[in-house]
């Protein structure tokens, strides 16, 4: 029985890894550019901030650059339950300090959902709302490029997040060789087969009739994938957007990085729970691949549970019962089969950072701490399904103060 369980597992994870591996390779190319429209979108800018004085200026002194008109964006911060001067610092460089007090509802997605209908009483309407945190530094022409894509249709558009500080540490070089991936190898491949991107809670930019049709609604510790999966069952596409860039700031240590990923591994577990199922019949009701490969993004979760604690398990078994006593498909192939399928895995991170012209040298050396961080994912997943239920809100202290023309000039 346990025999027959491994081997069914086994192959299912092969074939996931083979299918994702082969969307990867339609990223390796960047379709040419799409004709620029003139500004005539209105924007609501919000930027969810608890506590955030130390970071918070910076953003506003970005967001006030913006190459937009000036007269078509307006910037809301949501001073969320703040206990110090992030909203004097707002209003300091006259911009909107909106303030939330609610102990009991915590969180960026309550946040934004408390946000959203305050703008909605106010007299002026906007075409559009974009989502920032309150760490993060925009590409000037960020509001010009959502204008692009709400002008030829686009109701749901995800920016690429990309790092401000990749070489503070080994974690943040981390951080930044992981995201380069997922914007090069999963968000732009789906964009190239006109599927679904996930949104990466940041970036983020909604269609104000949208969201008023289907409200936020998105208040677990995972809002964004949470969203997201609510606008794939309504047939709305999230779209990726290669040339919007967000700069955003990742923790300095190990600890606090562990925090961080265990909070999304926590609401990635409650969101595969609510929407799997119901996503993945929906595809095959309507044979819908973009359906099908979003309820598989959903199941990531459970995928690296399963490969660590059957890894775990094999381990265990050679290493105290004079295993192997349980079956390995994987025997049954050649051992340099397994070499190429490591050499390969490892190979597209390093054929992403070639792609998106990675130069900070620190990050290259760091790739020798790089696999301690994909490891650490397991125990992190495997304590997040025995803690999935926790709703607490941990918040990541943001300290780096870094502007826009450090940040480019450090890429060039």
């Amino acid at each position: 029985m346990l025999d027959a369980i491994f081997v069914t597992l086994q192959v299912i994870l092969a074939v996931i890894a083979v299918y994702q591996f082969a969307f990867s390779l339609f990223g390796l190319v960047r379709k040419k550019r799409k004709e620029h429209a003139a500004p005539e979108k209105t924007f609501a800018i919000l930027v969810a901030a608890h506590n955030e004085e130390q970071v918070v200026g910076a953003l506003m002194e970005n967001l006030k650059q913006l190459d937009y008109p000036k007269e078509l964006y307006d910037v809301f911060v949501i001073c969320d339950n703040c206990t110090d001067k992030t909203a004097d610092i707002v209003r300091a460089h006259g911009l909107n300090a909106c303030e939330r007090t609610n102990p009991n509802l915590r969180g960026k997605g309550y946040a934004i959902e408390w946000m959203l209908k305050e703008l909605w009483a106010m007299p002026r309407q906007y075409d559009a709302i974009v989502m920032f945190d309150a760490d993060n530094l925009a590409h000037t022409n960020f509001l010009r490029e959502m204008n692009n894509d709400l002008c030829t249709g686009a109701r749901v558009i995800q920016g690429y997040i990309d790092t401000k500080n990749p070489e503070d540490s080994w974690i943040t070089a981390a951080y930044g060789v992981s995201y380069w991936y997922i914007n090069r190898l999963w968000q732009l491949s789906r964009h190239n087969l006109n599927m679904a991107n996930f949104l990466g809670g940041t970036g983020m930019c909604f269609e104000t009739n949208l969201l008023k049709e289907m409200g936020w609604g998105a208040t677990s510790l995972v809002e964004d994938l949470e969203f997201t999966m609510r606008c794939t069952q309504r047939n709305v596409y999230p779209r990726f957007n290669y040339d919007a860039k967000v700069y955003d700031e990742k923790p300095l240590t190990f600890k606090a990085s562990s925090r961080q990923r265990l909070r999304w591994m926590q609401g990635h577990f409650t969101v595969a729970r609510r929407y799997f199922f119901p996503l993945l019949w929906q595809s095959i009701k309507d044979r819908s691949l973009i359906k099908f490969d979003m309820a598989l993004y959903g199941l990531n979760v459970y995928i690296v549970l399963f490969t660590f604690l059957m890894t775990a398990t094999m381990w265990v078994d050679m290493a105290f019962f004079g295993g192997p006593n349980i079956e390995n498909i994987y025997v049954q192939f050649p051992a340099w089969t397994g070499v190429i399928a490591v050499v390969l895995n490892i190979a597209t991170f390093l054929i992403a950072m070639v792609l998106e012209k990675v130069t900070f040298k620190k990050v290259y050396l760091y790739l020798l701490l790089f696999p301690v961080y994909l490891v650490s994912w397991y125990p992190i997943t495997f304590y997040a399904f025995f803690t999935q239920n926790n709703k607490q809100w941990s918040h990541t202290q943001h300290t780096r103060v870094v502007r826009l023309e450090e940040v480019q000039s450090k890429q060039g």
